[in-house]
């Protein structure tokens, strides 16, 4: 099997931080695997800018403009993670033969890319990054997030245990990947569902350099019921077990009370009134607040809005013959934002959307 062209995608959000020595990092490693001639010269580094309101994507350009690893996807405002890295892997797709997602703090051991590299060649066409072990995270971090992994499977959800986004996929997956138009999205949960030929590569995860966390309990929250909601209707049949258990039990208490009554045992009280008022008003509030969120999420859905707008594409500079003759307002585009490499050249909202289709 010949080399294949790899692009390793890596979102961005406000990383100017540690993004100095991300690159440093990633350079090194496509440097030492295209010398050792386990994959091609034409690999890339894609950095995808999130809407950052740092400098991160001043230093994107300017690694872009520099040397020929590095290419740059700008986005025209902050979408989310999960946006952005789908963004990454739409773009990278055009050009690769596989593609590699990883953060850019490089907590993922970024070594264990030499093992995906040989898995894809050994025929796989998804390989997950699987943690080893939680030993680094905090006690409630970790207790939090293995609760998080065996609640999603006692659901019936698909997921890889102890997988986040490190993974490796195949052009033919990427272009699966592409028909799942849904806007909820949840990769952890797409990804299973395509099938192919998977495998797991275990590893050890890293201390963040510097920074902060892109995801603190607020999002973590929202991501793990995003994850939920998403992929399960078993919080919607637990509301309806909980529904017909009160009732049942309304009834086996109502017979108890009515005998009361009929026996003159009966004592006024307000205790239990409002004791049991409280707790049915507490469940139809929560039954109601759960199938609002998944209506809220067919209302996202029936909008069909795009995922995500490019604002400046770094990826596609000096791209074949064949993309100009695809697309016929390219070269009009291109002159009007300069065709050079010193120049990145913005990208019509219609030439995306085609694209992404």
């Amino acid at each position: 099997m010949e080399e294949p062209i790899l692009t390793v995608v890596i979102p961005c959000f406000n990383e100017e931080e540690v993004l100095p020595e991300t690159l440093v990092q990633l350079k090194s490693l496509l440097h030492e695997m295209i010398a050792n001639k386990k994959i091609s010269p034409d690999s890339r580094l894609l950095f995808v800018d999130d809407g950052s309101k740092d400098s991160t994507w001043e230093m994107i350009y300017k690694e872009s403009i520099e040397g020929e690893l590095v290419r740059g996807l700008k986005l025209a405002r902050n979408v989310g993670h999960q946006n952005a890295l789908l963004a990454g892997l739409f773009s990278a797709k055009k050009l690769s033969d596989c593609v590699i997602s990883i953060d850019a703090d490089l907590q993922d051991d970024i070594q264990v890319i030499h093992e995906f590299v040989e898995k894809f060649k050994n025929g796989y066409d998804i390989v997950y990054g699987v943690r080893g072990s939680r030993e680094s995270d905090r006690f409630f971090k970790r207790t939090t997030a293995e609760g998080f992994y065996k609640l999603m499977k006692k659901m019936g959800v698909d997921l890889v245990y102890n997988h986040a986004d490190f993974r490796l996929m195949s052009k033919r997956a990427i272009e699966e990947l592409e028909r799942y138009q849904e806007s909820n999205l949840f990769l952890r949960g797409i990804v299973p569902l395509i099938g192919f030929k998977t495998t797991s590569v275990y590893y050890d995860r890293k201390e963040r350099m510097a920074g902060d966390t892109k995801y603190p309990l607020k999002k973590m929250l929202a991501f793990a019921l995003d994850g939920i909601t998403s992929f399960s209707v078993t919080p919607i049949r637990f509301v309806l077990l909980v529904g017909c258990i009160s009732f049942l039990g309304s009834l086996i208490f109502g017979s108890y009370f009515l005998s009361l009554k009929f026996y003159g045992h009966t004592e006024t009280g307000w205790t239990s009134l409002i004791t049991s008022i409280w707790l049915i008003g507490g469940l139809q509030l929560i039954g109601l607040g759960l199938v609002g969120e998944y209506i809220g999420k067919i209302y996202k859905e029936t909008k069909r809005r795009p995922k995500y707008n490019v604002d400046v594409d770094l990826v596609n500079l000096g791209i074949p013959n064949s993309y100009e003759e695809t697309h016929p307002t390219f070269n009009t585009i291109k002159k009007k934002a300069g065709s050079t490499r010193n120049e990145g050249y913005r990208v019509d909202e219609h030439i995306q959307n085609s694209e992404t289709r």
